[in-house]
């Protein structure tokens, strides 16, 4: 596990969590639930990461829905600051950018 996903999996675990205006879109967009996205961080895998984000440092995870089918959410913490996580998008990976496992990205 990565040292910036544990700090944002203990963030959410404590609580410390806020939704981005656009994560709430996203998830409405996609039918999916922010509890399902919650329940499904002890389990995600992170994908990618992005430590030089110009918001703050962010990762790309993999977990499932409720359904157990794979949906992606990047989580970040707010440049210069410690807290909270922040749920910036979640959204069910589109198959023609991903490899069947989604986790990696494939060049059409």
């Amino acid at each position: 596990m990565s040292a910036l996903w544990k700090k944002l999996a203990d963030l959410i675990a404590a609580g410390d969590v806020r939704v981005s205006e656009h994560g709430y879109d996203a998830l409405a967009d996609d039918g999916l639930g922010i509890d399902e996205i919650l329940s499904g961080v002890p389990r995600a895998v992170v994908v990618e990461e992005y430590p030089d984000y110009p918001k703050g440092p962010a990762v790309l995870v993999l977990q499932l829905n409720a359904e157990g089918s794979s949906v992606h959410a990047v989580w970040g913490i707010p440049r210069g600051y410690n807290s909270p996580a922040v749920l910036v998008t979640a959204y069910k990976p589109d198959p023609a950018f991903w490899d069947s496992t989604f986790t990696r990205r494939v060049r059409r």
